[in-house]
């Protein structure tokens, strides 16, 4: 071996030594990257959220956004999405699997305690892939203390109503929608509609058909206020405490979930009260067959070991009670001990008591037939405030279109197995 060979054979190795090193550096760096969590939460619930995540001990880089279905989408398709993502329902997590980009959780938190429906919510196509870490009860009215309605349909005058968000108006309508179909039809055939079961079309069919005429027909009684709604965000104004508070016309009641109370405040929650939704819907009185609930779900895109302990805590018994104690929320998590306040033990009682619980429809549904339900919400709202007549079997033909180009183009995609609880 000559002298100049040996030379060479010297810098190679110090070259592949070097390298490894190079490697090695970049791999401790890599694990020593802050987890990255992505999720709806901004404001004073993101505050609330992240001072849950400091207590895990585990280094995190969170980013909370209205418009958390567009980044997301945005991330994955720059090949760098977050390690963590909290949705607010399992059609998304659904379109994900569907793409391979999720990771199992098996093993990672105890779905026997999370009461049904939720223990088999983020179960998609047999693999669990979501964990629910905040449940909300929705089914319900909210009023302020001492004006407690009667038990029959109430007038659109007494409604505050609002349809706008950030990232997804038109949502507080599908509710109405929602509710209408679950307290008239009851729990059957609210998940076949859900999750587009069997053969029927469902969007045109008369359980559907007829309970979104039941809604129009209740805005139409105030087509001024009907506009109102279409131009105020759900939230009411920013300097407001909620639509109750601030509501348009001296309105009395608002259908809106338990996360209402974060619009309210603590004071205001204190001087309201609220009762089941079945009552007061148009076209009423309905008993109550169930009530419908809405999910924030935690999913694991990378399979880093941080990420995975941090799902591991936000999940256990530990640390959803931190949370709830922490933001004043509620646990799917049955092991969790609820507030003590009169609204929240109201609430608590109906997320564990004998009545069937049934998840948000639209949350359930792909994105885009979601997205297209929110749209025709809107659409029915637009035209009464135009003294129009909406053509609901023609809106609802659309959705039904929409929801037959998804099957076809994803024939044999996973999907969530229930929607409804089986007690």
């Amino acid at each position: 071996m000559t002298r100049r060979f040996k030379v060479l054979v010297l810098l190679v190795v110090m070259l592949l030594i070097t390298v490894g090193s190079m490697v090695v550096v970049w791999a401790q760096r890599d694990d020593e990257e802050p987890v990255t969590i992505l999720g709806t939460w901004t404001s004073t619930q993101e505050q609330q959220f992240t001072d849950v995540l400091r207590g895990f001990g585990i280094p995190f880089r969170y980013q909370g956004t209205a418009a958390q279905r567009e980044v997301l989408l945005s991330k994955v398709q720059s090949g760098e999405p977050p390690d963590i993502v909290i949705m607010p329902g399992i059609g998304e997590l659904a379109e994900y699997a569907d793409q391979n980009r999720l990771q199992s959780l098996k093993g990672l938190y105890d779905p026997r305690q999370y009461g049904s429906p939720w223990n088999s919510a983020g179960t998609i196509g047999g693999h669990l892939y979501g964990v629910p870490v905040k449940a909300d009860l929705k089914s319900i009215v909210w009023y302020r203390q001492g004006h407690r309605p009667a038990d029959s349909p109430a007038s659109m005058k007494s409604w505050c109503m609002g349809m706008g968000d950030d990232g997804a108006s038109g949502w507080p309508g599908s509710d109405w929608i929602e509710d209408l179909v679950l307290q008239r039809e009851g729990p059957g055939i609210y998940e076949k509609w859900a999750l587009a079961k069997g053969k029927t079309k469902w969007w045109t069919s008369d359980p559907v058909r007829d309970a979104w005429q039941a809604w129009a027909d209740l805005l139409k009684k105030d087509r001024g206020a009907a506009e109102h709604a279409l131009l105020t965000d759900h939230r009411g104004a920013p300097e407001g405490h909620g639509l109750l508070f601030t509501g348009w016309g001296g309105c009395t009641l608002e259908h809106q979930g338990s996360f209402a109370r974060s619009f309210y405040g603590k004071k205001d929650t204190q001087h309201t009260g609220l009762m089941d939704s079945a009552p007061l819907l148009p076209a009423g009185p309905e008993r109550v067959r169930a009530h419908e609930v809405t999910g924030d779900f935690a999913a694991l895109f990378s399979n880093r070991p941080q990420a995975r302990e941090l799902i591991e805590r936000l999940a256990s018994k530990a640390g959803q009670q931190t949370w709830a104690d922490t933001a004043d929320v509620f646990s799917a998590n049955r092991q969790v001990q609820s507030q003590h306040g009169t609204v929240e033990r109201e609430i608590a009682r109906r997320l564990t008591g004998a009545v069937p619980l049934c998840l948000d429809a639209s949350d359930v549904m792909p994105p885009s037939v979601r997205d297209a339900f929110y749209e025709a919400a809107l659409l029915t709202i637009a035209k009464v405030s135009a003294k129009q007549d909406p053509d609901i079997p023609e809106l609802l033909k659309n959705i039904q279109n929409v929801q037959d180009a998804w099957k076809e183009q994803h024939a044999g995609a996973p999907a969530p197995r229930t929607v409804c609880s089986t007690r």
